[in-house]
């Protein structure tokens, strides 16, 4: 199984992704890894990505899922995952579980100014707000929640322990 944990930069992707996998005892897989440099470079400087600059990326963690997949291995993996058409791309089997971390601009903004270290920052926020297909067919979490209450709400919904 592969749960895909998504939304947008600030709202604890990478935090929940590692507890979920520890928890689980799988791997966990951050899709921030597989971005080119260029793209790095963009969202260091503020500057969003467009489709042109995310296909590719997600081409590459397709790529991996398949693999993943294909070996049966579990896997945690941390992607944004914000459109429709991006996700499309990812769900790739009944295996793929999504999970989408939701909140509000204000709650992942004040979540993403006490973060340190990352290249996105508050500046990409807005526009990956703007850019926000909020899926259907996801377990969807709040949050504001604690962090082992998000995880025990996953696990709950995805009947995995």
């Amino acid at each position: 199984m592969i749960v895909l944990v998504m939304g947008p930069t600030g709202a604890g992707k990478t935090t929940i992704g590692r507890l979920l996998a520890d928890k689980l005892g799988w791997e966990f897989v951050d899709g921030d890894t597989f971005h080119p440099a260029a793209n790095v470079d963009k969202m260091k400087k503020g500057i969003p990505l467009q489709d042109s600059d995310r296909l590719p990326w997600l081409q590459i963690i397709r790529d991996k899922m398949e693999q993943w997949i294909a070996e049966h291995r579990n896997v945690v993996l941390a992607c944004s995952a914000l459109k429709r058409i991006y996700r499309e791309k990812l769900c790739i089997s009944p295996e793929v579980k999504l999970v989408y971390l939701k909140g509000t601009y204000e709650q992942i903004l004040k979540q993403l100014t006490l973060r340190t270290g990352h290249f996105a920052g508050e500046q990409l926020l807005a526009s990956q707000f703007a850019i926000l297909e909020e899926p259907a067919d996801a377990v969807t979490v709040e949050v504001s929640r604690t962090p082992e209450d998000i995880i025990t709400e996953i696990c709950r919904q995805l009947a995995i322990a």
